[in-house]
């Protein structure tokens, strides 16, 4: 194997402060050794934005995020935390198939984690085999970027590298590690490890070190712990909001993927909704629907309690009185999500201005294309050619049957009628395409790229990486990628990859 240890002159110094935390924060740990990594995909631009020399890491890439090389300053750890997995409490989890390297600013002097996923086992994996393949390594990949090119809140997707020796599942399957960039791998879940344990002084510790990260105003609050929690609040109302707003499913929202810094992580069993229905599931193994689309508001208050009650001792030495306060600062997520969804809902619509009753306008849309069994995306876009006095379009999606004929009459005039009270009513037009995606990664699309891929093929990933990262402007040659399943095709399930 390659020296482990080489600064490769230009390819950015890491730091990693998780790893100054006392003992029982992470594991010391070293990547498995891939026997012949090769390298898929580098993300240049946001390699770039981390400092990266692009001819030095060209040269070094599968070497360095495979695992084979760290680099100068790195300090390969794996976290620990715990969680509650489709509600039940799982005490120990951490990072089974995961490190982080460390840490990197980047052009702005922001800090965020550098860490291999599917990169072997570690002392979290619990029997697991702490590896990836090359199908699960690249959905993740493809989402994060799209969801960033969304303008949604997400960790970010640096390269995936091939790791030339196989993963077995049902089958054998090629094995590859990704290389994950979040603004930190601090959880819901790593708070409630050490709370689980009676380790106050952890939990304090860990309280500080993600008020450094996530919330520095914070530190000078009268108390930084319900402060902490107000900042988690609303981060997580944004996420959520916007999520709802692009029909996007996440599948598996436990305590241990939800995050500190409100980014969305892990896109295993993950989804973008279809026909639209708030009771859409796709993840094989939520078999109550306690994650589908239309719980993910309220899961994600639910996940802020539990990290609440890991902050009780912090917020007040009178347990009821912290109670009291942290329940005042969760009453805060339903006010922040409305505000948000409001807020993204009418430039979807194409409105500028606030009236009364344009929360109404936007549910009852959501209600005639649940009745429709309408695409949710391409009824969105369909907005904007009927804004500028061509409704066939969103006429052809939404009329599909006689109740859904009559719901759309109606709300196209209120609609309407909405939008003649705008200044320059004219542009809405334009307005609802910047924010209405085009394109988006399909699950069947997905799926065929990723197949493709496990064979060697990487053009149809490409293809689909390239259109889902520019998701507003149509291009053309691309109108299949906007194309929903045949009714025919068998209901979409994902799977979490391990």
């Amino acid at each position: 194997m390659t020296d482990p240890i080489q600064p490769l002159e230009g390819l950015v110094t890491f730091d990693n402060t998780y790893a100054r935390l006392p003992d029982g924060f992470f594991v010391p740990w070293r990547a498995e050794p891939a026997s012949r990594p090769q390298l898929l995909k580098l993300n240049e631009s946001l390699a770039a934005e981390l400092g990266f020399d692009p001819d030095v890491l060209a040269a070094a890439a599968a070497e360095v995020f495979s695992g084979n090389i760290v680099p100068r300053g790195a300090e390969p750890i794996a976290q620990a935390y715990a969680g509650h997995q489709f509600g039940g409490f799982s005490p120990q989890l951490g990072d089974g198939r995961a490190l982080l390297l460390g840490e990197v600013k980047d052009q702005q002097g922001r800090r965020l984690d550098v860490q291999l996923k599917g990169s072997g086992r570690t002392p979290f994996s619990r029997g697991g085999d702490g590896k990836a393949a090359i199908g699960p390594v690249l959905r993740e990949y493809l989402v994060a970027e799209a969801m960033h090119a969304l303008g949604v809140p997400t960790t970010r997707a640096l390269a995936a590298v091939a790791t030339g020796d196989p993963v077995y599942r049902e089958t054998a399957l090629p094995g590859a590690v990704l290389t994950r960039v979040a603004s930190s791998h601090l959880r819901v879940g790593t708070f409630q490890f050490f709370a689980a344990r009676d380790q106050r002084d952890h939990v304090e510790q860990l309280m500080h070190y993600a008020i450094d990260r996530h919330d520095p105003q914070a530190a000078d609050s009268e108390n930084p712990a319900l402060a902490l929690l107000a900042g988690v609040v609303e981060r997580q109302a944004l996420l959520v909001s916007r999520w709802m707003l692009l029909g996007f499913v996440h599948g598996v929202m436990n305590t241990d993927n939800s995050t500190i810094s409100g980014e969305t992580i892990d896109y295993g069993p993950c989804a973008f909704m279809e026909s639209y229905d708030p009771a859409s599931v796709y993840s094989s193994i939520d078999h109550g629907g306690r994650y589908a689309f239309g719980n993910q508001p309220k899961i994600a208050l639910w996940n802020l309690a539990r990290l609440a009650e890991t902050l009780i001792p912090l917020i007040d030495s009178d347990e009821e009185r912290a109670v009291a306060r942290a329940k005042e600062t969760l009453d805060g997520f339903p006010e922040a999500y409305v505000r948000e969804q409001l807020r993204g809902s009418r430039a979807k619509l194409g409105l500028r201005t606030e009236t009364e009753g344009d929360a109404e306008l936007f549910q009852g849309l959501l209600e005639l294309l649940e009745a429709a069994g309408a695409d949710y995306t391409n009824s969105m876009r369909a907005l904007a050619r009927a804004a500028e006095g061509d409704t066939a379009a969103l006429r052809s999606r939404v009329e599909t049957n006689e109740r859904a004929e009559s719901l759309a009459s109606d709300w196209i005039t209120a609609w309407q009628a909405r939008l003649s009270k705008e200044p320059e009513a004219t542009s809405a037009g334009d307005r609802i395409r910047s924010v209405n995606p085009l394109y988006v990664p399909r699950n069947e699309k997905v799926e065929d790229a990723l197949r493709a891929a496990e064979e060697g093929d990487l053009t149809p990933f490409d293809r689909l990486l390239e259109r889902t990262t520019a998701p507003f402007e149509r291009v053309e040659g691309f109108d299949d990628l906007t194309e929903p399943a045949s009714p025919e095709s068998p209901p979409y399930r994902t799977f979490c990859g391990t």
